[in-house]
């Protein structure tokens, strides 16, 4: 009888691990090159190719879930998912309301765009940013005044039909819009770094999923895949992890290129 009890305990705990719930990631699909919507009507973007390399090396089973920027903190802490992988920079004020892995992009610039190139950015200007992110922190304390909007494209559009005078978010987000305008949008004022790189969110509680999300950023970092991952989505002026784990030029980092 006592083997009976024994087996079917057991045959309990396989079967419930076999239908272990998939760990969901969140991201917007709204900033390219980070994440975007491809023609398929999928997600895409260096966030996603870096996700599912994570998934892979950590043997996780993963989904992944859109959810608009304004609401995606508020929605990992009610556990509508599990990770967010969204351009999210890590800083001390989110980090007070979730945790994160080791980043898995250096710091990166941010910049500002207007129409003139002698445009004001700093005390007495209006700069549009996206809501909830370090540029609109940032323009909150420039001394210039802050037009936030939902979506990185609003701020664009906002420059442009006189909202605001410049726009600031991610210089990488901001190359191909200011390079596709035919002089329309000029690069204005100094570029500025902010946060500690992109890192994944994570509720503070789900330890062991940090723990293995981390371990596997960790391999990609070292055979050279990661900086393969940001050879292909970031233009030849973008920053690569060298061997100590911090940002290097190009020429200074260990590059394997992505599978095909």
């Amino acid at each position: 009888m006592k083997k009976l009890m024994l087996a079917a305990a057991t045959l309990a705990l396989t079967a419930g691990m076999g239908l272990a719930a998939p760990v969901r990631i969140a991201s917007e699909g709204a900033y390219p090159p980070y994440n975007l919507i491809n023609d398929k009507g999928d997600l895409d973007g260096f966030d996603i190719d870096v996700g599912n390399e994570i998934c892979k090396r950590a043997e996780l089973e993963c989904v992944w879930v859109k959810n608009d920027w304004d609401s995606i903190l508020p929605n990992l802490k009610s556990s509508n998912y599990d990770a967010i992988m969204a351009g999210m920079s890590i800083t001390d004020e989110r980090k007070q309301e979730i945790d994160f892995t080791q980043n898995y992009l250096p710091p990166a610039a941010s910049a500002y765009a207007a129409l003139s190139a002698d445009t004001n950015v700093g005390e007495g200007a209006v700069v549009a940013a996206q809501t909830a992110t370090i540029q609109a922190a940032h323009v909150a304390e420039s001394g210039a005044t802050l037009l936030e909007f939902a979506t990185p494209d609003e701020t664009v559009a906002a420059v442009r039909n006189g909202e605001a005078q410049a726009a600031f978010a991610d210089k990488d987000f901001l190359e191909p819009v200011v390079a596709e305008s035919n002089g329309e949008l000029s690069w204005v004022g100094e570029d500025v770094a902010l946060g500690g790189g992109l890192g994944v969110g994570i509720r503070k509680s789900d330890t062991e999923l940090r723990d293995k999300m981390d371990a596997a950023i960790t391999s990609m970092k070292e055979d050279g895949t990661l900086n393969g991952l940001i050879e292909k989505w970031f233009n030849e002026t973008g920053m690569y992890f060298g061997p100590d784990g911090t940002g290097v030029p190009k020429a200074e980092a260990k590059i394997t290129p992505p599978a095909s």
